[in-house]
């Protein structure tokens, strides 16, 4: 057996063996790097470390220590309680909210499951209170989660955007980023109509603000047992204990409110400065992350460099934010990307990637097999790894792109939209995240069921008109 197809079953039994048992991908890739390279090609092991990829590491590292440490000091709870005090009173709007911090969240370097797993439950909790459709508002998180999740410091746009510096192929980051979210925001704009976006645009709630005020004032009365009546006789209309006599308050209970009233303000004024104290990390942070966008886009600087420059300044300003932020890097992510592109680069070695572009350009015809591609990589990725199917087809795709037969950038722009945005799947991560946060009047078994039918008609036709938008143009 050749060294090609040899590599082929390892890497089937892989993801096989990943979509069956909680094995991480990148730990089983590591493995096939090893057994593949050293057994049947005879490599070195520092030849097979050699195709470790130390700058994408980092980059991965960096942004999401740098987001943990966000998330910690509550800066991304600031931006979700500054976009949902926009909205106002407006229903409408909730669903878009979602959509766009979620966007933003993954924009800035988090992971989609992470930005998935912070907004889901504040997002479906707001659809059962206000009656949106549970199908709608997670849907609309988890395409948000994509809309950004390309963009040149984010995750899925650092591993695709890397690949691809390796090659000779003419290609354009930043239309990747803006192909994944216009694409994820015009299936927004058609989940929105569909399911009764329509209804909700004559909706109001009260203001977030005044129902805040209200839950503290229930707290209040209730921590001093509900005593609280109406004064007899003339007043101010004003309230308070009343005097058993009944002919007033008694001089004990003003002296008693005097010391409740001082009481209050040095509370209110204790918490104020201690508001003071937790904003100066969160405008630091926003600072940071502008900066980030500066220096990585318009300065181009090295991400990884720059993001954990920054989450180390921001730990020196808020010593509490980082405790707990490196365990919340997303290791096994770290661990499966690094496992996939060292594997690839055995594959090279053994001449698989040549095999199987020889392979495709050999069917004669370019647009089938672009079209081929994107619904392997849009069927695989329901029930695997979003990550690990990039980092395994894009590699497989170049030498074929490398004809000129077909836009490179369509073709890939098209493969990264397909095999990312069945991440709606209830056998994803995202998914999954969604459906164990419906709310608690919406029966599990028929959400499942709705999720289960939408992500399967994402499947049969988000990469076929990826590839009439993206690719059959750049052909023609």
């Amino acid at each position: 057996m050749s060294a090609p197809v040899l590599s082929i079953i390892i890497l089937a039994a892989m993801f096989l063996l990943a979509t069956v048992l909680p094995l991480n991908m990148g730990a089983l890739a590591f493995v096939g790097a090893f057994l593949l390279g050293s057994v049947v090609l005879g490599m070195s092991t520092s030849d097979i470390l050699a195709n470790f990829p130390g700058g994408l590491f980092l980059t991965i590292v960096g942004v999401t220590y740098l987001f943990a440490i966000a998330q910690n000091n509550g800066t991304i709870d600031l931006l979700v309680r500054g976009a949902v005090k926009l909205v106002g009173s407006r229903v409408a709007l909730i669903p878009w909210v979602m959509f766009a911090i979620t966007a933003v969240i993954t924009a800035v370097g988090a992971l989609s499951p992470a930005a998935v797993a912070i907004i889901a439950p504040i997002a479906l909790s707001f659809a059962g209170k206000y009656k949106i459709s549970p199908l709608l508002m997670g849907m609309m998180v988890i395409h948000g989660a994509q809309a950004g999740g390309f963009s040149p410091i984010a995750v899925y746009g650092v591993t695709v955007n890397g690949i691809i510096a390796k090659t000779d192929l003419e290609f354009s980051p930043t239309a990747l980023f803006l192909t994944s979210l216009a694409f994820n925001f015009l299936i927004a704009v058609v989940l929105f109509v569909v399911l009764g976006g329509r209804t909700l645009i004559s909706s109001r709630v009260t203001s977030f603000v005044e129902q805040a005020a209200e839950a503290r004032m229930a707290v209040s009365v209730a921590a001093r047992g509900g005593s609280d009546v109406a004064f007899k006789g003339s007043g101010s209309g004003t309230s308070g204990p009343k005097d058993p006599a009944g002919d007033g308050v008694a001089a004990t209970n003003g002296v008693a409110a005097k010391s409740a009233v001082a009481s209050e303000t040095v509370a209110s004024e204790t918490a104020a400065a201690k508001s003071r104290a937790e904003q100066l990390p969160q405008l630091v942070t926003v600072a940071g992350l502008i900066a980030l966008a500066v220096m990585a886009l318009g300065l181009k600087m090295d991400v990884g460099f720059v993001s954990i420059t920054i989450a180390i300044v921001l730990s020196l300003v808020s010593p509490k934010a980082q405790k707990g932020a490196i365990n919340k890097i997303s290791w096994s992510t770290v661990l499966l990307i690094c496992g996939m592109l060292t594997f690839v680069g055995v594959l090279e070695e053994a001449g698989t990637i040549e095999f199987v572009s020889n392979g495709v350009a050999s069917l004669g015809m370019p647009l089938l097999a672009a079209l081929l591609i994107c619904y392997i990589g849009a069927v695989v990725s329901a029930f695997a790894s979003s990550t690990a199917i990039l980092a395994a087809l894009i590699p497989l795709a170049v030498p074929f792109l490398s004809s000129g037969e077909i836009g490179a950038t369509g073709v890939i722009c098209a493969l990264a939209v397909a095999a990312t945005i069945v991440d709606v799947s209830p056998f994803s991560t995202n998914g999954a995240l969604v459906l164990a946060n419906a709310p608690e009047d919406v029966d599990k078994d028929k959400f499942y069921k709705k999720i289960l039918a939408y992500s399967g008609i994402v499947i049969i036709a988000g990469p076929l008109l990826g590839w009439l938008v993206m690719v059959v143009p750049g052909w023609l």
